[in-house]
C-alpha cells in the first residue's frame, strides 16, 4: 500500500465525506448564545462518535463552558512523531438571518462558474477545515490499518466566544497534550489555488486613555480662549504618534522588529495576493502605510499602531457651546518579531505623558492586555516538508505567509505547551466566514483532505 492508494480512497469516498460534513454542519452549534448549549453539546458527542468510528479514543470533556473533545491515536514510541491538531466545532450567530438565501442549518451543494461550494454557516469557519484532516486520517486508517504517527485531536467549543475555558483547560491537561508539534487548520489560501503555511501572526497590544483639562465642562464663551481644550491637546498626541512616512514616532517602538528573509520576500512576491483588488475591497486606489515596505509587508511583518476611536464634548443634533473636561482615545498596535508588549505600552504611556501640557492629566485603562506575536520556527524540517506536500497536491509552489491578525491558540500552544504550530488550512477569501451565507469550495474540501494525507505521509518519513 502506498500514499497514491491512500490518495485513491480519498477520491472514491468523497460523496461520503461530504455527507458526513453536511450532517456536521447541520447542527446549529453556537457558542456565543446560551439557547444554542445543546447544540454545542450534540456537536461535541457528534465529534466522539465520529472519531470512534475509525478507531481514535476520543471522549467529551466537560469544562465551564461548553465542552472540550480530545482523542488519542498511536503507540507512544521515541521513533514515531507524535502531533496535536486543534479546530473548532463551534460557530458564529447567523444574524441577519433574512440576508441568507437558505437556512443556514440546511447545507446546500451550489454550483458555480468557478466550481460547486457548499453553503451553510460553519461550513469555512471552522467544521469544513476541521473534517478534512479527519477524512484524512480515516482514509489512511482504511488503507493501511493504522495511522503512521501517533495523534492527538483537540477540539473546542469556544473559539468564536473568546476561548474562556481554553488556557485553564490547557494548563489543567498540559501533560496529555503536549505533542512533538501543533497542527491547525482554521486558516485559509493566499491567494486561489495557492497552498499556504502561516508562519507568523502579529500579536496585539490594546490600551486606551483620558484627557482631563478642567473640572467641568465649561462654557466656551466664558472660558474660550484662556481654557485648555483637552480634545485639542488629544488631537496634537494623537497627530504625534506617526512621522510623516508613515512610520510611529514612539520612541522605542521598533524594539524586536526584524526585516523579513530575502527567500520569504522571494515567496511573498510570487505569491498571487492581488494588492490592487485588496486595497479596491476598501475602497482605497493606493497603499497609506509606511513608506519603503510593500503592501503586503506592512499586512504581515510590520508593526502599527492604529487610532480605534476618539471621542469628548458634545457630540449630539445640533450645536452646544462647551469646552469639554474630557477627551478620549481608544489604540491598537499589531505586533511583530519580538516586540514586547508590556515595554512597548510603558514607551507608548510615556510618549503620551511627556506631551502633556500644564492643567492636564492623563488616566489609563488598566484592565487591557497584550500579547506577542508568534513567529513560527520554518527552518524545522517539518516546514519545509510540509511545504513540499502542499506544493505536490497543488502542483504549484506552497508559500510560508504572514497573517496581519492573531490566532491566539498558536500563541498559547507555544506559551503553555512549549510547541510550534503549523497552521494550514484551505480557505478562501470569498467564503464569507461571519457572515450570511458562508461557503467553502468543494475542491478546498477535497484538496485539502488530499493535502493533509500528503502532509501526515511527509512528515512521517522524515
Amino acid at each position: 500500500m502506498t500514499l497514491d492508494d491512500v490518495l485513491s480512497r480519498i477520491d472514491d469516498d468523497l460523496p461520503q465525506a461530504m455527507e458526513r460534513l453536511s450532517a456536521f454542519l447541520r447542527m446549529p452549534s453556537i457558542s456565543t448564545d446560551p439557547a444554542y448549549e445543546e447544540a454545542c453539546d450534540k456537536a461535541a458527542d457528534w465529534l466522539v462518535a465520529d472519531l470512534a468510528s475509525i478507531g481514535i479514543a476520543a471522549e467529551k470533556r466537560e469544562t465551564p463552558g461548553h465542552p472540550m473533545v480530545v482523542g488519542h491515536v498511536g503507540e507512544a514510541r521515541d521513533d514515531v512523531p507524535h502531533f496535536l491538531f486543534y479546530g473548532h466545532y463551534d460557530v458564529q450567530p447567523v444574524d441577519p438571518l433574512d440576508l441568507w438565501d437558505h437556512d443556514p442549518f440546511d447545507p446546500q451543494i451550489e454550483e458555480r462558474p468557478t466550481g460547486a461550494v457548499i453553503r451553510a454557516r460553519g461550513a469555512s469557519d471552522d467544521k469544513g477545515q476541521l473534517m478534512t484532516f479527519v477524512e484524512a486520517c480515516r482514509a489512511w486508517k482504511s488503507v493501511h490499518g493504522a495511522l503512521p504517527c501517533r495523534i492527538t485531536f483537540f477540539f473546542e467549543g469556544e473559539e468564536e466566544s473568546g476561548s474562556p475555558s481554553l488556557v485553564p483547560f490547557m494548563e489543567a491537561n498540559k501533560d496529555e497534550l503536549t505533542c512533538d508539534i501543533a497542527l491547525i487548520c482554521d486558516t485559509g489560501m493566499i491567494a486561489p489555488g495557492v497552498p499556504s503555511i502561516a508562519s507568523q501572526l502579529r500579536g496585539m497590544l490594546k490600551d486606551e486613555f483620558t484627557l482631563t483639562g478642567p473640572k467641568l465642562d465649561l462654557h466656551s464663551g466664558h472660558y474660550g480662549g484662556p481654557g485648555l481644550n483637552p480634545l485639542r491637546e488629544i488631537s496634537k498626541i494623537v497627530t504625534s504618534f506617526h512621522n510623516e512616512d508613515g512610520s510611529v514616532a514612539v520612541e522605542g517602538f521598533y524594539d524586536g522588529v526584524h526585516e523579513v528573509p530575502a527567500e520569504l520576500k522571494r515567496q511573498w512576491a510570487s505569491c498571487g495576493f492581488d494588492e490592487e483588488a485588496y486595497l479596491g475591497h476598501a475602497g482605497y486606489t493606493k497603499a497609506h502605510g509606511e513608506e519603503g515596505y510593500s503592501t503586503i509587508e506592512q499586512q504581515w511583518a510590520r508593526p502599527t499602531l492604529e487610532i480605534n476611536g476618539m471621542w469628548g464634548g458634545y457630540t449630539g443634533e445640533g450645536t452646544k457651546t462647551v469646552i469639554p473636561s474630557k477627551a478620549h482615545c481608544k489604540i491598537t498596535c499589531r505586533l511583530v518579531g519580538d516586540q514586547d508588549p508590556d515595554a512597548l505600552r510603558d514607551a507608548l504611556r510615556k510618549h503620551v505623558e511627556d506631551r502633556l501640557p500644564v492643567d492636564c492629566t492623563v488616566e489609563w485603562n488598566q484592565d487591557l492586555e497584550g500579547s506577542k506575536a508568534s513567529v513560527m520556527d520554518i527552518s524545522r524540517p517539518e516546514f519545509e516538508r510540509a511545504r513540499g506536500a502542499l506544493s505536490d497536491e497543488w502542483d504549484r509552489e506552497a508559500v510560508f505567509i504572514g497573517m496581519g491578525g492573531s490566532i491566539p491558540i498558536a500563541g498559547f500552544f507555544k506559551s503553555i505547551l512549549g510547541m510550534e504550530s503549523m497552521l494550514i488550512g484551505f480557505a478562501a477569501e470569498d467564503d464569507q466566514i461571519h457572515s450570511p451565507n458562508e461557503k467553502y469550495d468543494v475542491q478546498s474540501f477535497h484538496k485539502g483532505i488530499r493535502s493533509w494525507a500528503r502532509v501526515l505521509d511527509a512528515l512521517t518519513k522524515g
